[in-house]
């Protein structure tokens, strides 16, 4: 008669530990890297403008198709996995790229252009070459990209907050540096990973 009783306590534990790993899984919330790619391509290339050359392979950044049966799935709800969306459209955003925008377009692209300012790996904007501005003009041009900096730092802040998940921050800002230079004109200048100069 202690079998049908022990038989029924080990599928009591299992169904628990089942429940368990379920609720594991929905806490393990995961950084949806592709989604972020995306975000971050809208927003960059907005504010570079149209003539801002595309990336060399805009399939790379696609989602990859998942293909199986993933036991996990049966124990992440569906608002779980509405998470996986990476939104950039609070007020406070669009403000921030409002002001990028506008200020790429009238101060910073020549400069770019120039070579006097690249993009740093930090997702930041940085004076490259001094020599390539004027004397007069070099004041402006470095109160220009501190103001810049202000708002790239706030933006990829404002990103991961706006999602819920300020921790993603660091990831934010890697997918936008990597954005920027795939955004980038030809001629312009970025650093790569180990902060060395390369012309694009």
């Amino acid at each position: 008669m202690g079998k049908p009783k022990s038989r029924y306590l080990f599928t009591s534990l299992l169904a628990a530990g089942v429940l368990a790993l379920g609720a594991c899984v929905t806490i393990n919330v995961y950084f949806p890297a592709a989604e972020a790619q995306q975000a971050a391509e809208e927003f960059v290339e907005k504010v570079l403008g149209e003539d801002a050359a595309q990336g060399e392979n805009p399939q790379s950044f696609q989602a990859p198709a998942h293909e199986g049966f993933d036991v996990a799935s049966l124990f992440i709800s569906s608002a779980h996995a509405q998470q996986a969306d990476i939104t950039i459209r609070t007020p406070a955003i669009q403000a921030i790229q409002s002001r990028m925008e506008a200020r790429f377009q009238s101060s910073l692209k020549p400069h770019f252009d120039s070579g006097a300012l690249g993009f740093g790996q930090d997702g930041r904007v940085v004076l490259r070459d001094a020599t390539q501005v004027g004397l007069k003009d070099r004041v402006a041009v470095n109160q220009l990209v501190a103001e810049e900096n202000r708002d790239r730092d706030a933006v990829y802040r404002e990103i991961a907050v706006a999602n819920n998940h300020p921790e993603w921050e660091g990831q934010i800002r890697e997918t936008f540096a990597k954005q920027w230079v795939a955004s980038a004109r030809a001629g312009w200048w970025y650093q790569d990973a180990d902060g060395a100069w390369k012309q694009k």
